[in-house]
Parts: structure tokens; C-alpha cells; sequence
């Protein structure tokens, strides 16, 4: 009763041995690259994240300030709305106390 395994047949099993161990080797190398770049990925995306943060507090400044000179020049413009409609009134008051002779 031979137990045993030839010598060729040991070759065969480590040579397959050899090729399972390499194939498995290169999934992990590709594997561990692909968690290097989701990390890339993860740091790129906080700093876009931090950034559209920043933007968006900036635009909000810039809004508030957008009405407020908005809103300046709608102050300025019924200013000068009211001065010239005193004018108008004031100058056909005139006119209407010149010709009833006041």
C-alpha cells in the first residue's frame, strides 16, 4: 500500500501551488490599489465638499450685499422720483398763484 505521491506529481501540485499563491497576490495588489484610490477619492471629495462650503457662505455674503446696493439705488431713485414731483407741483402752484394774481 504506496501512500505516498510521486515526485512529479509534488512538482505539479507546488508549481499549481505557485500559480494560485501569484494569481491571489496580483487580486490583492489590485485590490489594495483600489482602496488607495477610494481614499484619493474620499480626500478629494471632503475638500470639494469644504470648499462648495465656503462658497456658498461667500455667496450668501455676496447676495446680502447685492440688496443692499440694490436696494440703494431703488432708495435713490424714488428720492429723486419725490424731488422732481415737489418740483412739478411746486412750479404749477406757482403758476396757478401767478395767474390768480396772489
Amino acid at each position: 500500500m504506496d501512500v505516498g505521491i510521486s515526485r512529479e506529481e509534488h512538482k505539479e501540485f507546488a508549481r499549481r501551488q505557485d500559480e494560485e499563491n501569484h494569481r491571489q497576490n496580483r487580486r490583492l495588489e489590485e485590490l489594495e490599489e483600489t482602496v488607495r484610490q477610494i481614499g484619493a477619492l474620499t480626500t478629494s471629495v471632503e475638500k470639494m465638499a469644504s470648499s462648495m462650503e465656503s462658497m456658498l457662505k461667500e455667496l450668501e455674503k455676496q447676495g446680502k450685499r447685492l440688496e443692499v446696493l440694490e436696494g440703494r439705488d431703488g432708495d435713490m431713485w424714488r428720492k429723486v422720483t419725490g424731488y422732481i414731483v415737489t418740483t412739478v407741483v411746486g412750479l404749477v402752484a406757482g403758476y396757478i398763484f401767478t395767474r390768480i394774481g396772489m
